[in-house]
């Protein structure tokens, strides 16, 4: 069992951002450009790059801090396939993006709250831009999901604000904070399940939400689960998830709560938490094949080191599953989020020295950071 002593001012929140209240604008404004012009590289993103998603017609999109909010297009086989969808908003920390059913783009930051494109609206296209003077319960955004509703959901470090798409009058956020009964205001993730009940990671204690109560979960000793990145479902109808079980918290005068945690991959079986393996997970998915990918911190003696980890799908129910390591990195960088496209490449983003976009065809990794003397 691996034991880590961490201050509850965590590093992985600090490197990335440097809050004031709720973001440092809480200006809203329907219409940012009359149209939008965006800009097109052959190069992808060299910041970091918190989050990945799919697009329409197998495009890829990365949320990629100051750099903007880029989408991929594989069918773009020569000249400029990277384009950037925000280099009319300007700078900010973009830290995910999300294309909804609709087609429609959302874009999260850390400092300045959502911006919305109607790729519908044939007159006056435009952005239009939320924050918490439009009900967004706080202009720090790390997360964007889709339910199954169309609803779209915002984890925030303020709580967790649900906007409903389809009212066609009086759109309006509904917000769910401590009062409502979360356990921690300051969300990371939310997934729905096959069930409808939805799944909340917080920077405290993890919970779901059956549409009516708020509950903790907590393992077999009724300890919860602290400090949950990210939740996943798997085919089967298993979360995966990966967070840590506080085991001891001391009150330091001046230092404030030094945590002793026991770190690692989770599984929930509707019933039992098992506790798969002691490495880190703050992104996963489940590829086509049945693998679970994860970016986390190995944690080994001499030092963070973050890892692309693929759990091979026919021993994940072994007491010890198969663990491939694809990529490694040493702190304070870090990888990030992970998506599967449609060819079955595994592309992951990164920050620190590291900053940019990989992709991973099975046999090679491939950097799309900017080349020296590229234009």
């Amino acid at each position: 069992m691996t034991k880590l002593v961490c201050v509850c001012t965590l590093l992985m929140f600090v490197f990335c951002i440097s809050s004031n209240g709720q973001g440092k604008t809480d200006q809203s404004q329907n219409n940012i450009k009359s149209e939008t012009k965006n800009t097109s590289y052959s190069y992808g993103p060299d910041a970091m790059v918190r989050n990945v998603k799919k697009g329409r017609n197998g495009t890829i999109l990365f949320a990629a801090s100051s750099s903007g909010v880029f989408r991929y297009d594989p069918k773009q086989d020569v000249g400029e396939s990277f384009t950037n969808l925000t280099s009319e908003i300007g700078s900010h920390r973009f830290w995910d993006v999300l294309e909804d059913r609709r087609g429609n783009l959302w874009f999260a930051s850390t400092d300045s709250g959502v911006y919305y494109y109607d790729r519908k609206r044939t007159v006056g296209k435009s952005f239009q831009h939320f924050t918490t003077k439009d009900g967004l319960v706080s202009n720090i955004v790390f997360k964007i999901y889709e339910d199954k509703a169309g609803n779209i959901w915002f984890a925030t470090a303020g709580g967790a604000s649900r906007f409903d798409p389809n009212q066609t009058v009086g759109k309006s956020f509904r917000n769910f904070t401590t009062k409502d009964g979360i356990p921690n205001n300051n969300i990371t993730t939310i997934m729905e399940d096959k069930t409808g009940k939805l799944w909340f990671g917080t920077r405290g204690d993890a919970c779901f939400y059956d549409g009516k109560t708020f509950t903790v979960f907590r393992n077999k000793d009724g300890k919860p689960f602290y400090n949950v990145g990210d939740i996943i479902e798997d085919r089967k109808g298993n979360i995966w998830f990966g967070g840590s079980i506080v085991k001891d918290r001391k009150r330091t005068s001046g230092k404030g709560i030094i945590l002793t945690v026991e770190a690692g991959l989770w599984r929930f079986d509707g019933t039992t938490y098992t506790k798969v393996s002691e490495r880190g997970a703050s992104a996963m998915i489940e590829d086509k094949k049945g693998n679970i990918w994860t970016t986390g911190s190995i944690n080994p003696p001499n030092g963070a080191v973050w890892a692309l980890s693929r759990y091979s799908h026919n021993t994940l129910y072994n007491k010890k599953p198969t663990v491939t390591e694809i990529m490694t990195i040493k702190g304070p960088g870090m990888l990030c989020g992970i998506l599967e496209a449609n060819d079955g490449s595994i592309w992951f983003g990164a920050l620190g020295a590291e900053s940019g976009v990989f992709r991973y065809d099975g046999k090679t990794i491939r950097d799309f950071k900017r080349k020296k003397g590229q234009k």
